[in-house]
């Protein structure tokens, strides 16, 4: 009511009569508040949610329209909520529901009055629960609905397939359900939006913590390829190893060719790859770069791309490539034309 008070108060010629709780016809309505505007009256109906998500939004939407209908005259509809994403708010515009955040967020219109006012930043918890839902753990579950976005997964399975306990397994699935990334049927969870989810992970995707060593090879071109077949042959499978960034990519979505060699190893992996490479230091410039992730994660999808050539996974690649600058995000996006391109 307070915020909702106080953006009124900010328009000149506007009256605020009453702003009110109250119950009609059983149905309990948050907030009415009458208004007068150049001797005009105009009555406006609010629903306040504790999340702003698309999924409680679209409730709120059908909320909102029930109360309206219980007016015998014309009422303006606005929804309340802490914090409205774009989406969110996209989805209130297609409806044509007003709404305000206090966040400063706002869009109203009735009569001849149009607030329409955007915020730039998203408040502290959101950021950090958005943020949450792409961290390694979560990621995990994020890994295994991409390989597959149209497999239908029961939270018992999705956990196990990905390794995280069943708590965790839980709360992303509430956090792709309240975003409406993904939707709910008999069979289970399935990705709604697995673009949508791909476009939200990159922008705030930063690459693993890792140690990054430079070494040098005289090895080249078909050479150059034999032995890092022989390399992946040799290392046992306890040791993970992949192709990363271009490396990777030229294998999955040939785009850019370059003469650096990269790849991710565990530590223990880096003796093997500096004996089959013959790598010495990197004083004559290095054309070989392997990064010792602290996490794993990089690891969880990767696959062997043709006999002896093993590599991060297509989602991974992109990822990673998208933080290489120009050249890099144009390869990220060939592979994502040819690789991970999903109907939402």
């Amino acid at each position: 009511m307070e915020a909702l008070r106080e953006l009124l108060d900010e328009i000149p010629g506007i009256t605020v009569e009453s702003l009110e709780r109250e119950t009609l016809r059983d149905k309990e309505v948050d907030i009415t508040a009458s208004i007068e505007v150049s001797g005009q009256k105009y009555m406006l109906v609010c629903e306040v949610k504790q999340s702003g998500q698309p999924r409680f939004v679209r409730d709120a939407i059908h909320q909102l329209g029930d109360f309206a209908r219980c007016f015998a005259k014309p009422v303006t509809p606005v929804l309340i909520a802490p914090y409205l994403s774009n989406e969110s708010r996209e989805l209130c515009l297609q409806n044509k529901i007003s709404f305000l955040d206090f966040e400063g967020n706002a869009r109203l219109t009735f009569g001849t009055v149009l607030i329409d006012r955007v915020r730039a930043n998203k408040p502290a918890p959101e950021r950090r629960e958005f943020r949450s839902l792409f961290k390694p753990k979560s990621a995990q579950v994020l890994r295994v609905l991409l390989r597959r976005p149209e497999q239908s997964w029961k939270v018992i399975d999705l956990a196990k397939a990905a390794g995280v306990s069943l708590g965790h397994a839980s709360n992303v699935r509430k956090s792709l359900l309240d975003r409406e990334w993904a939707e709910l049927s008999a069979e289970g969870l399935r990705l709604k939006a697995p673009s949508a989810l791909l476009d939200a992970w990159k922008s705030v995707y930063v690459p693993p913590v890792a140690e990054e060593s430079r070494f040098y090879t005289t090895f080249h071109g078909s050479v150059l390829e034999s032995h890092v077949r022989e390399l992946f042959e040799s290392v046992p499978n306890s040791i993970q190893l992949a192709l990363a960034s271009f490396s990777a990519a030229h294998w999955i979505a040939p785009y850019a060719r370059t003469s650096t060699l990269f790849l991710w190893s565990e530590i223990t992996g880096l003796q093997y790859i500096q004996e089959k490479l013959r790598l010495s230091s990197s004083a004559k410039g290095e054309n070989v770069i392997v990064s010792t992730p602290k996490d794993n994660g990089v690891f969880f999808d990767a696959y062997e791309a043709e006999r002896g050539i093993r590599c991060t996974s297509a989602l991974q690649t992109y990822l990673d490539l998208s933080k290489t600058g120009e050249r890099g995000v144009e390869a990220a996006e060939q592979l994502r034309r040819v690789r991970l391109t999903w109907q939402n």
